[in-house]
């Protein structure tokens, strides 16, 4: 009669357990900002070259940067496929700029900066605007008129008879164009057209970028005709992350399908209860919801690499129930039973929490955030197991110390060699192997991480030749006071910049000042501008012998007077329009200080274009050599993190055990256990990443887990067959979740899951080789 009752009481407990986990994942979905910025797992860059590394990664001009190529039809076919295709973009909002080369005529310059047309250009550098000038261009328009291009022309022509705001838009165009072929840009082999699209979203917004990707897909699409055979190709980092994205969402859905059902059909073969796996899933559910509750109140946003890795890390408190399942036994309450437990389940939750709390000392936030999700979901899941678990749980009809299996599986391990003096030969011979193994020993580049084909890669930087984009390694810096200081200095290196592609130590270059000169500049010539009556003098003396009527250049007089006004364009005035963001990306603005940046291409000869630049105060930085310090800075930070996470660990444990002897049981086989790991690595010729060394603590707690258990069981047989057990079932479904992870394609995911996976493997015999208690003691 009372068993009904106390199950419907655990069947009302599940409910609410289940209800409030519900709640706070409504509450997450609703307050928790996901966001994709890499830089959030960098460090404070320190250098010049670190700063302008970190500010291209997240919203530099590159970032943003989309190139496309369309192929597979005629040249007269692919022209107007380009033309309808940026004529379909520039009508999106996703889109800041489409480039196809056509970009002539009254588009390519914003009506109200038509004015500062002579402020802008070049001409009057060289030629006053006088009677001799106007009417040579007079002369001109004339046969303009009558070709092909008079379409372009008259209605420019009341207005602007010199043509400056076509020159201007020439000017504009990319320093290194390609060739052009019906109107628009083509490849080499005149097979393919091309375009470059720029969004305005960040290149770190894998979400934004998608969008825009879709939107140019549907804008393509849209246009095409019956029987069309063009097609698509989109590169760029974009490109890239959007494409690394759905392939990490896809490797990540067979991954944790096949993950559920192992580990399901694992826990069925364990417990043979239907009801473990729910309930052993709710402290684990209980911990990632905790872990993302607090990331979210104490941070801007959670970072996706901090949930899926954190997820990954709380992967360790799956093994809280499993120690407490396997521990359950006929005639023993389950309260009683996770009160045996606790001690040491609270050793491990405690040491593996000191040694994630290190990260809040690294300065990178990505690795705060990381480390308060993996100790505020470990400890809950721990209390959540503790307290709240074994009012779920029947009492046990078997007990796992019964089993024969299991006994002539603990008799095998005690035939097992105690070694001592042989672990100290092996970790020798690990160190050795690791440390003379050939090859670097850390992995400095981060493109190696990249899951991106290498066909993919050779064809961006074919498509990135053929229309000239700007080198990703190399950038020009010169520093100003403000950011007309800046501009100024920059147009000193123009005649540099010219000779040094003259003589072909560099292809091209692009600078702000070529959009948007100096204050100084602008107003000299606004100086050389003629006066009203001079201008109107010798515009009759050009229209004397033209058919041009005088009147009709009435517009044309009220731009000068208007330019002769005009205050110098500044950065702050380009907003809204295309130049915004070609003179943002390449000037810098802090409040103390502008950074003016040229960005090459086709650099040749790095130390002579260094050598040229030296004496007029700018700086060549070298974005690879800066991101590979940066990871070095890194890994600095985390080695000494780890370092002291050690210190701290081992403290815990001493505190906890009290026992030279048992200390050592317990530690000896985690730490042999990572230098295998780092000597099997280094023996198959795998430099050792950031995600390598994060992974190394995750197999660490781990290793500390079972040996802690191991030791706890002491010389009673019982108690060393459930412990067998537990770990057992604990090490078969961590093994199975990271071997999974090991397989994939994507080169960050494999590095987290080979290293995890032989962190299991090496743990689980290390511990039952030295933690078990040692025959002496059980005889005693």
């Amino acid at each position: 009669m009372t068993a009904a009752p106390r199950t419907a009481t655990r069947v009302v407990l599940v409910l609410c357990w289940l209800a409030l986990l519900a709640l706070a994942g409504l509450w997450l979905g609703r307050s928790l900002h996901m966001e994709e910025d890499l830089r959030r797992f960098l460090p404070t860059p320190r250098t010049p070259a670190q700063v302008l590394l970190v500010d291209e990664l997240g919203e530099g001009p590159g970032s943003r940067l989309l190139l496309l190529a369309i192929s597979g039809a005629t040249p007269q076919a692919l022209a107007a496929r380009s033309q309808a295709l940026r004529a379909a973009l520039a009508e999106q909002p996703a889109i800041a700029v489409v480039a196809n080369g056509d970009d002539g005529g009254l588009d390519a310059v914003p009506a109200h900066l038509r004015p500062y047309r002579y402020l802008l250009s070049a001409t009057l550098d060289t030629q006053p605007l006088d009677a001799a000038y106007l009417h040579a261009e007079l002369q001109q328009r004339l046969q303009d008129l009558g070709s092909p291009a008079a379409d372009l022309v008259e209605p420019l022509l009341p207005s602007d008879p010199t043509l400056e705001t076509l020159r201007l838009a020439e000017a504009w165009q990319p320093a290194d164009a390609p060739q052009q072929r019906h109107g628009v840009w083509f490849d080499r082999a005149g097979e393919r057209a091309l375009l470059m699209v720029q969004t305005h979203a960040a290149g770190f917004d894998g979400a934004a970028q998608g969008g825009a990707i879709s939107t140019i897909e549907a804008a393509f699409a849209a246009g095409a005709q019956p029987a069309d055979t063009a097609r698509l190709e989109i590169s760029g980092p974009g490109a890239f992350a959007v494409a690394i994205r759905a392939r990490t969402e896809a490797e990540m859905r067979w991954i944790g399908t096949a993950d559920t059902i192992g580990l399901l059909l694992l826990l069925a073969l364990a417990y043979r209860r239907w009801s473990t796996p729910l309930l052993g899933a709710l402290p684990l559910a209980s911990g990632g919801l905790a872990g993302l509750g607090a990331v979210a109140l104490l941070f801007d946003g959670v970072h996706g690499i901090t949930v899926a890795f954190g997820f990954t890390l709380i992967g360790v408190a799956q093994d809280y129930p499993i120690h407490f399942f396997s521990h359950l036994r006929p005639g023993m309450a389950p309260r009683a039973s996770v009160r045996a437990l606790w001690p040491t389940l609270a050793t491990g939750v405690a040491a593996t929490c000191i040694a994630y709390a290190t990260f809040l000392l690294s300065g990178v936030e990505g690795l705060q955030q990381l480390a308060v999700l993996t100790m505020v979901g470990l400890a809950v899941a721990a209390g959540s197991t503790r307290w709240l678990l074994p009012s779920l749980v029947t009492p046990a009809r078997h007990d796992p110390a019964h089993s024969p299996r299991l006994a002539r599986l603990w008799r095998m391990a005690e035939r097992l060699p105690r070694p001592r003096a042989a672990l100290a030969v092996v970790a020798l011979l690990a160190a050795g192997v690791a440390a003379f193994s050939p090859g670097p020993f850390w992995e400095n580049d981060l493109s190696r991480l990249t899951p991106v084909p290498t066909a993919d890669l050779e064809r961006d930087a074919r498509l990135r030749a053929e229309l000239g984009a700007p080198d990703v390694r190399y950038l020009v810096t010169v520093a100003g006071a403000d950011a007309d200081a800046a501009l100024q200095a920059s147009e000193r290196l123009l005649p540099v910049l010219q000779r040094l592609r003259r003589d072909g130590v560099l292809d091209g270059f692009d600078l702000a000042a070529r959009y948007l000169p100096a204050a100084a500049t602008q107003r000299a010539r606004q100086a050389r501008l003629p006066d009203d009556v001079s201008l109107r003098h010798a515009l009759q003396a050009a229209l004397a012998d033209t058919p041009f009527r005088d009147d009709v250049f009435a517009p044309f007089l009220d731009d000068v007077a208007a330019a002769r006004a005009l205050p110098p364009l500044g950065p702050d005035d380009l907003a809204g329009t295309p130049l915004e963001l070609a003179v943002g990306g390449l000037l810098l603005r802090a409040p103390d200080q502008a950074t003016a940046l040229v960005s090459l291409s086709g650099l040749h000869d790095p130390q002579a274009l260094e050598a040229a630049l030296a004496p007029h105060g700018a700086q060549l930085l070298d974005l690879k050599q800066a991101s590979e310090s940066l990871v070095a800075q890194w890994r600095s930070r985390l080695l000494g993190a780890l370092a002291l996470a050690a210190l701290l660990l081992a403290g815990v444990v001493w505190l906890a055990l009290r026992a030279r002897q048992r200390v050592l049981r317990v530690l000896v086989p985690m730490a042999l256990a990572t230098v295998l790991i780092v000597a099997v690595l280094r023996a198959c010729g795998v430099e050792l990443n950031l995600f390598h060394l994060v992974s190394l603590i995750l197999a660490a707690g781990l290793g500390l887990d079972y040996a802690l258990f191991f030791e706890h069981a002491g010389d009673d047989r019982d108690a060393q067959l459930r412990t067998l057990h537990a770990v057992i079932v604990c090490s078969l479904t961590t093994l199975l979740v990271f071997s999974l992870l090991a397989l994939s394609s994507i080169p960050v995911l494999r590095a987290i899951g080979s290293t995890v996976a032989m962190g299991v493997a090496f743990n689980f015999v290390l511990a039952l080789l030295v933690a078990r208690a040692p025959a002496v003691e059980r005889a005693a």
